[in-house]
């Protein structure tokens, strides 16, 4: 797994040498900022929330090379009314090459997770490294944007994970100049080692809603459900609960 993403990253680097009249600094800077309120009768899963983006540093025409940032944290209510538990950052880097109405990515993926107002003093976190293909296709007034992603892990603590599939798919529908209904689609697998006495876990999500659109950011407001795998994460195990939330995302 290691050396395919290797070798993604030298066929995306490759073109900017090449075509260097078409290399742009800084292209694309998305960001969004989510919260929803779960349904599960678990104190310590009440609310969950994201912040992060994208940024596109270069890119060199036949692909590009951008950065991935996310925090996310998850509240619940067994000391107070907002209780943060978690904080789990994500970060990841990629070189892509864009072939026909894909994109092909070699992709270095880094998960840490943390405690927030308890102890723990084991590290938590994982390296992955691996491949993505994405495109998006646009028919009319509808777009749909899938994405599969494959790694390998190369490093770990604690966890038992080794490799992990995950796919999603996000299709949008306008329904005026300014609206659209949204929906979005998922399953993520995960393979393990059998340390911890398990085998491979699955999970999934599932969302619907709708999209209003502004000049420079978009809201949408959804309904989810959701198999997670470990969410918590000192307990190997899956929750799942139906979510009730709201996403603001920067326009393109």
């Amino acid at each position: 797994m290691t050396r395919i993403a290797a070798l993604l990253l030298v066929l995306a680097a490759t073109p900017a040498s090449a075509q260097t009249s078409s290399v742009d600094f800084l292209s694309r800077f998305d960001v969004q900022l989510a919260m929803e309120h779960l349904a599960e009768g678990d104190p310590r899963f009440v609310w969950d929330g994201r912040f992060g983006g994208e940024l596109d540093f270069i890119d060199y025409g036949r692909g590009r090379a951008t950065f991935t940032a996310e925090y996310e944290v998850l509240l619940g209510e067994q000391f107070r009314v907002f209780d943060p538990n978690q904080g789990n950052y994500t970060l990841a880097a990629s070189a892509s090459v864009r072939l026909r109405r894909v994109e092909v990515a070699g992709v270095f993926h880094h998960v840490s997770r943390h405690l927030s107002d308890r102890p723990k003093r084991q590290a938590i976190d994982w390296n992955m490294a691996g491949a993505r293909v994405r495109g998006t296709f646009t028919r009319g007034r509808t777009t749909i944007e899938p994405r599969v992603d494959v790694r390998g892990v190369v490093q770990r603590s604690f966890v038992d994970y080794q490799w992990e599939l995950n796919a999603a798919t996000r299709a949008r529908v306008r329904v005026a100049a300014r609206a659209a209904v949204v929906a979005a689609g998922g399953v993520r697998v995960l393979g393990v080692d059998l340390s911890r006495d398990r085998g491979t876990q699955y999970g999934a999500r599932g969302e619907g809603g709708i999209r209003l659109e502004g000049t420079a950011a978009a809201v949408e407001l959804f309904v989810a459900a959701e198999r997670r795998i470990d969410p918590y994460q000192l307990e190997f195990t899956t929750g799942s609960w139906v979510t009730v939330g709201f996403r603001v995302v920067s326009m393109p």
